[in-house]
């Protein structure tokens, strides 16, 4: 691998295919849209807090999973959006604000939403502020458009992306059943949580033998290993497991002297979330994959691109909880090279809240074409779900 200077990202984001790309695909997106369309004003905004229990199969094991991890719930949270425009238009998206809190959410969620009536969701191309409301107006330039969202980044996005399923740290048995029902619904790749109060090697023993080879897997300790060397010990025990290729944040998160004592020591590949300077960690190679969350406007352009030039790929996580956010991250997924997996966790609450269904085939994952976002709301699970 090529060791960057921060210099050397600037030139070669300067005059990289993927800047080139988004260019091209902007300029054929306002091209696309007629002049009503491209004229439209944002007139009015619904704003919709819901609460989702975890599903029936996982929750009492999960809640409990979650108290020994300080977190005292048996559901998710999210404060859903629809955008109307003077031409007829709806937008939805999913606020990604307090998934704990979705009422307490309602007031910020308004604030934001106030500030784009009136106004043409142009105006709001890539802007971070916006948060997961941003995902609304990508759905209503797109309609505008008749273009899927991916297209709105990228000339030709792939057609299919790869999809992570996810589960806690559960016991064993629970995790192993979780596995080989992802593997039946299409998934090949699992990231699964390591934590103190299970051991990572039977959970290994455990999931590997319910799956086929093909089912690839990666864990996420969020810094419980703690030290590089108790992480060096568990990385080797785990390379008994072939299927195991990854661990992510071994230590301490966002640290870099951690993984600069593992570099040629530890035996799977390592990630970890992105840190407010990348630039160390890449210059002396000591990721293999770099894990995003939030913002999801010109931050995740910016590293996508960066991640395209580099050749240090993003595994995407900003929009876990609801179907309108996993279809709107796997649109980025498309249109970005440099997305490697997109993550999300849907199938560990009772209900997406969508009307079409999020389909596997292969590790692959099909995304829509039709205008916008390409999917909707199933206005009657989330009238049963609405708080308030």
């Amino acid at each position: 691998m090529r060791k960057y200077t921060r210099r050397d990202i600037l030139k070669a984001l300067a005059v990289s295919t993927g800047v080139v790309s988004l260019d091209t695909a902007l300029s054929r997106t306002q091209a696309a849209t007629s002049p009503t369309a491209a004229t439209q004003r944002i007139t009015r905004y619904e704003i919709i807090p819901v609460r989702v229990p975890m599903h029936d199969r996982v929750r009492e094991v999960f809640a409990e999973v979650y108290r020994q991890q300080g977190i005292n719930r048996d559901y998710y949270e999210s404060t859903l959006v629809k955008l109307y425009t003077d031409e007829g238009l709806v937008g939805v998206g999913d606020a990604l604000l307090n998934v704990a809190d979705s009422l307490g959410s309602v007031p910020k969620a308004e604030g934001i939403c106030k500030r784009l009536v009136g106004h043409s969701p142009w105006e709001f191309l890539l802007d971070d502020s916006l948060g997961g409301i941003l995902m609304a107006v990508y759905d209503l330039i797109g309609q505008a458009a008749g273009l899927p969202v991916s297209r709105l980044f990228a000339p030709d996005p792939k057609t299919r992306i790869v999809q992570t399923w996810w589960s806690q740290c559960f016991p064993p048995d629970l995790m192993a059943s979780e596995a080989k029902l992802g593997y039946n619904l299409g998934y090949r790749v699992h990231k699964v949580k390591a934590r103190d109060f299970e051991d990572p090697v039977e959970q290994a023993e455990a999931v590997t033998s319910s799956v086929p080879d093909d089912f690839k897997i990666w864990a996420d300790t969020n810094s419980t290993w703690a030290t590089p060397e108790r992480a060096i010990r568990y990385g080797k025990r785990l390379t008994r497991f072939p299927q195991y290729f990854a661990i992510e944040t071994p230590c301490e998160r966002y640290s870099i002297e951690p993984f600069r004592q593992l570099k040629g020591q530890f035996p799977l590949k390592l990630a970890e979330h992105y840190p407010k300077n990348p630039m160390p960690f890449i210059r002396e190679e000591l990721l293999d994959a770099l894990v995003v969350g939030g913002p999801i406007g010109k931050s995740l352009v910016q590293r996508a691109l960066m991640a395209e030039v580099t050749g240090i790929p993003l595994w995407v996580q900003h929009s876990i909880f609801t179907g309108i956010a996993q279809v709107f991250q796997a649109h980025q997924a498309a249109a970005f090279p440099g997305i490697e997996h997109a993550v999300s966790i849907t199938h560990v609450i009772q209900d997406n809240l969508m009307v079409e269904s999020f389909d596997m085939k292969d590790g692959l994952y099909e995304v829509p074409t039709k205008p916008g976002l390409g999917v909707h709301f199933n206005d009657e699970a989330v009238d049963k779900y609405r708080r308030g």
